[in-house]
């Protein structure tokens, strides 16, 4: 368990296995947590879930890749980053994106190693989900 305050530990223990203090001092409007503390707290949220991310393998360099393509947005920004990555032209990177299920993962591994969807799959799946060790395991 993580524990984040913006407090010292003197004023709220904690029993969590990472204790995180984030010590911001007094807020402008003395009684207000939105201000400071609510700041920094996003960001320290938004640290922790973007390094979670990358552990679990969403993540390609700096792009997370392991994007679920349910609306014309999502879709646009698959195509985007597949078209960005191959060099592939817009209709091939779609045509591409189909054939993978829509995964983008998937379709990057078998554009970059000239396998078929089934056998992408397997090789993702050996290789815990982590599309840069799958790619270097070929």
């Amino acid at each position: 368990t993580v524990f984040i305050a913006c407090v010292p530990a003197n004023q709220v223990a904690s029993i969590a296995d990472i204790d995180i203090r984030l010590p911001v001092g007094a807020e402008i409007l003395s009684g207000s947590t939105r201000l400071k503390s609510g700041t920094v707290t996003k960001m320290a949220l938004n640290i922790l879930s973007t390094g979670a991310m990358v552990k679990l393998g969403k993540v390609y360099g700096n792009r997370m890749v392991d994007v679920a393509v349910t609306n014309t947005k999502l879709l646009d920004r698959a195509l985007q980053m597949i078209q960005d990555l191959t060099q592939l032209e817009r209709d091939t990177a779609s045509e591409l994106l189909t054939a993978s299920g829509k995964s983008v993962k998937v379709a990057l591994l078998m554009h970059w190693t000239k396998v078929d969807r089934s056998k992408a799959e397997a090789i993702l799946a050996q290789n815990h989900g982590q599309l840069r060790s799958a790619v270097d395991s070929l």
